[in-house]
């Protein structure tokens, strides 16, 4: 499980470490001699109130009524938690291990990991609603992390029941803003296959879940993000302070805390002024911009410190631009009305619940009554059409939204990646901002830089004059959705990184960067890992855009084709909508449509055209090529020929008789059948790729490379 973080626990001079960082260590590791004190101090609590080593511990869980209630007291925190779990255990699947997630006294309230772990962990109760802490199960990660706050390793025979010496424990707790313990965030392992890089991943994972919390108290209020590194804004290495209206600092996170020096409690008694030395005036004349710089100030300590400051305008007031400027007028410099202010929730996680609930009733009010009904559905509710693994992975996306963690989209050309995309952005807090895509597949790669970053007046023979804002810049506040990722030549893949690690853009001849905040979603229909091995993708940009991954199912492994086909004819025909005949959906259900739903689309538009005011689309108004490749595939598969719904042909036509005569008994694979049908509609097309792509329903690169690669093959 090789990560970029380092190690869980630092080893004193002379102890042993493994040779390699995929090799289990030995239920003997040695330790710090601070980390021996910890267990030890452990040890002697668990004996001074009566455990035993070798007695069988309480695996009895919590009754069905209490848990419900554990559930919905720590709902929140299951909230913020879910989607980070989920991206821990991808880091460390097929490893025996699980991710646990507690509540403050230690009960678990939610747990993944691989099945033949689980298997084990239920012999000692690692489940949802049963008790972990240290005075119920002796020293463990879990407890023992809770009892001293702080991240906690717990490894083989340190716990304190001989039950659970074959596990390894990696915790850490979560905090709120004001310093409070919310839980604790664990991977519990086969302590054979104990890994010094586990306690890294567990910690920054939980650092991000108080990221999340703390943003989320306070996304009405400014937010300062800080670091001694200008590079390290926008990372989970930066400080985040929250400021009220009057300039009072109200939250931070513990990286904050760590940058200041100072305690939670110590830091809440300071202002921006106090703190920073600037005001809230201050921060917004000079953040009013969107593309503004980060601010270099200095700490009371004397440490030069890089600031950027963020503030929701739109969910304050209700409104404002686009560029994310405050509505002129009484809401200057942050201050809202009166009556804004007493029509606001009196506490953060009130606010939090009536935003969340209001929101939707809000945009609906806003609407003329006559257009309620006609609006369509949008957004991720637009993709639930009946398939459980589109709806497995809609309720994946929805729990990382407005998280600032990357998605990639991988599937085949034509599934849809850009309309997830899309929804995505519908969804989120910045549906009010620009959406740009940009296909790295379709610009040519001596332009693909000039039109990412932009470029000033004279960079390059040809250029515009004044010279070109670049994509990037342009979804600045909004999604940048950078489909076909795979295709980005590698030379540029190192530039990108750094934008997106810097969040600044350099245009190609200047030397001044412009600031940039996008929600970043990538697209591909390529096999990244192969391409990393093989040297043409860069390692590290894959892990930066490898947030939350998800992959769309192609169009012939899905179940709700008859609910996709009612939808398009709802939005591509003309009223009334026609149906479609019983041989006709039959046809579409034995198709393995390698146009995927792009493809579906243009086949039922054109249908739709040709049966316009009819009351049903049948074989007679689909275009010739496409009954030609059902009518091969069914002889090639010697599947028998569906009923036709009209008048039957006496004969069959001679393309017909030809593709019979020359089937064969194997139906081939479906890459061949793909392949095969390509071929034919380029053919068909007298070589005019354009053409062909259109009746496919699939991009002109996607012909070249396919047919490239069997050629090559």
């Amino acid at each position: 499980m090789a990560t970029p973080y380092g190690s869980a626990l630092p080893l004193a001079r002379g102890r042993r470490r493994p040779d390699e960082f995929d090799r289990p260590i030995a239920s003997a590791l040695l330790l710090d001699e601070a980390h021996e004190e910890l267990i030890s101090q452990s040890h002697q609590r668990c004996a001074s109130i009566g455990l035993s080593r070798i007695g069988s511990p309480d695996y009895s869980p919590l009754g069905k009524p209490d848990l419900q209630d554990t559930l919905e007291r720590n709902r929140r925190l299951y909230t913020h938690a879910a989607p980070v779990m989920e991206m821990l255990y991808e880091q460390i699947v097929n490893t025996q291990s699980m991710v646990i997630l507690t509540d403050s006294c230690g009960t678990i309230i939610h747990s993944i990991g691989d099945d033949d772990f689980l298997a084990k962990a239920s012999k000692v109760a690692l489940q949802p609603g049963v008790n972990w802490s240290e005075s119920s199960k002796g020293t463990n990660g879990m407890g023992t992390a809770l009892v001293n706050e702080m991240p906690t390793l717990v490894h083989a025979d340190e716990h304190f029941m001989h039950a659970n010496h074959f596990l390894t424990c990696s915790a850490a707790p979560i905090f709120d803003p004001r310093g409070n313990i919310l839980g604790v965030l664990d991977v519990t392992g086969d302590q054979r296959r104990y890994h010094q890089h586990t306690m890294g991943l567990v910690k920054m994972s939980a650092r991000m879940i108080e990221n999340h919390w703390l943003s989320d108290d306070f996304r009405n209020v400014m937010r300062l993000h800080l670091h001694s590194r200008v590079e390290f804004i926008g990372t989970l290495m930066e400080g985040l302070l929250a400021v009220s209206r009057d300039g009072r600092i109200i939250g931070a996170n513990r990286t904050a805390l760590d940058h200041l020096g100072l305690s939670g409690a110590a830091v809440r008694m300071h202002s921006v002024t106090s703190l920073l030395g600037t005001s809230v005036g201050a921060l917004v004349d000079h953040f009013r911009a969107p593309l503004a710089a980060p601010l270099s100030l200095s700490l009371p300590n004397g440490t030069l410190c890089h600031v950027r400051a963020r503030f929701n305008w739109a969910n304050w007031y209700g409104l404002g631009d686009p560029a994310g400027s405050p509505v002129p007028g009484e809401h200057a410099l942050g201050v809202a009305s009166a009556a804004a202010q007493e029509t606001r929730p009196s506490t953060p996680a009130a606010a939090a619940s009536a935003s969340s609930s209001t929101a939707p009733e809000a945009a609906k009010a806003s609407l003329p009554a006559a257009s309620l009904a006609d609006t369509p559905a949008s957004g991720l509710r637009f993709l639930e059409t009946g398939d459980a693994s589109m709806q497995t992975l809609v309720n994946k996306v929805r729990k990382v939204i407005n998280r600032d963690i990357p998605i990639l989209i991988l599937g085949e050309t034509g599934t849809g990646k850009e309309l997830l995309a899309r929804a995505v952005h519908q969804d989120s807090e910045r549906s009010r901002l620009p959406f740009v895509a940009v296909n790295c597949a379709s610009i040519p790669e001596t332009l693909i830089e000039a039109e990412l970053f932009g470029y000033e007046d004279g960079a390059f023979t040809g250029a515009r004059r004044k010279g070109a804002v670049g994509k990037i810049v342009q979804a600045n506040g909004g999604t940048l959705f950078l489909d076909e990722i795979g295709d980005m030549p590698l030379a540029l893949q190192a530039r990108l990184l750094r934008v997106l690690q810097e969040r600044q853009v350099t245009p190609l001849g200047s030397n001044k960067s412009v600031s940039v905040d996008v929600a970043l979603i990538g697209a591909t229909h390529r096999n990244l890992h192969e391409m990393i091995e093989a040297k043409a993708f860069r390692e590290d940009l894959y892990y930066r855009l490898n947030g939350l991954v998800v992959k769309l199912p192609p169009l012939r492994e899905r179940s709700d084709l008859r609910a996709l086909v009612q939808r398009i004819c709802a939005q591509e025909c003309a009223s009334p909508v026609p149906s479609l005949a019983p041989a006709v959906m039959d046809l579409f259900e034995h198709y393995p449509w390698p146009g995927n739903l792009r493809q579906l689309s243009n086949v039922l538009r054109t249908a739709g055209v040709m049966a316009a005011g009819e009351a049903q689309i049948t074989r007679e108004h689909l275009s010739d090529d496409f009954l030609d490749d059902c009518e091969r595939l069914r002889a090639r598969s010697g599947r028998p020929e569906a009923a036709p719904a009209s008048t039957p042909n006496p004969a069959a036509t001679d393309a017909e008789m030809a593709a019979r005569e020359t089937a064969q008994g194997n139906p081939g694979t479906l890459e061949e059948i793909e392949i095969e049908m390509i071929r034919r509609a380029v053919q068909a097309a007298n070589g005019n790729i354009s053409e062909a792509s259109k009746k496919l329903g699939i991009s002109r690169n996607t012909i070249y490379r396919k047919l490239r690669w069997n050629n090559a093959a």
